[in-house]
């Protein structure tokens, strides 16, 4: 719960430190806590590379990486000297907010969505295939129907507004203006509708056999991983007993 806490409040300094009024008046006690929250990560991945059997395979996995990620950019940003590297301080400023990722360690439904993802991986591939064939020959259409004056300059920004249609979003930036650009616009915000359900249906059968088959946090005490079956005698992952 600590560790849960710490998370949160340190992207929660993140957030703030990217806001001109707050940063200019409490810009320095953001930093002092943005250390505070550094050395308590920093502490924690030391810890789990000291506890386990395999740190080398520990550092490798991706809550290992997630950890790395947590404490690496602030030490980054003290040793990256000059103003010419202002650019990439900010973006190691913005990679502290992927601590927020430290959150799917301490949470058991975690392991059912992420199986449930992967276990749909194929087939959210193939209808992504789909839909993506699906808006090139739409945009290709709109293209061809409309003209440059209506903003379809091109086969790309047909596609653009073909993939802004079909989500749903409707930015409203690029729209047809021939009755038969319309129409072809109503027949892909139908479908938008339709191809989205889609992928829904397809991860939530896979999260109701994940739920079904949920599998164990018990975490291993020589590689920290976890992910093993219920009745798992052996970590799958090192083979040390559990």
């Amino acid at each position: 719960m600590l560790l849960i806490t710490l998370i949160l409040l340190s992207v929660l300094a993140v957030m703030l430190e990217s806001v001109a009024s707050i940063e200019s008046e409490y810009g320095e006690i953001i930093r002092i806590a943005e250390w505070f929250f550094t050395i308590a990560f920093t502490i924690e991945y030391v810890l789990r590379l000291v506890s386990v059997d395999y740190p080398s395979k520990y550092a490798r996995s991706f809550f290992g990486l997630v950890d790395l990620l947590a404490i690496i950019p602030t030490y980054l940003s003290v040793l990256i000297p000059g103003t010419q590297f202002l650019l990439v301080i900010r973006l190691l400023r913005i990679l502290r907010v992927f601590r927020v990722l430290k959150l799917a360690k301490y949470m058991a439904e975690s392991q059912v969505l992420t199986q449930a993802l992967w276990a749909s991986r194929r087939k959210i591939t193939v209808f992504l295939f789909t839909v993506l064939t699906l808006i090139v020959i739409l945009g290709s259409l709109m293209y061809f129907i409309e003209s440059d004056e209506n903003g379809f300059t091109s086969i790309p920004r047909s596609i653009y507004w073909a993939i802004v249609t079909m989500t749903t979003v409707g930015y409203g930036d690029i729209s047809p203006q021939t009755p038969l650009g319309q129409a072809l616009a109503s027949v892909v915000m139908i479908m938008g509708y339709a191809i989205l359900a889609v992928p829904t249906g397809i991860v939530s059968v896979e999260i109701a056999r994940a739920d079904a088959d949920l599998t164990s946090t018990k975490s291993c005490h020589a590689c920290s991983l976890e992910g093993h079956d219920q009745d798992a005698v052996f970590c799958k992952y090192c083979g040390e007993a559990l």
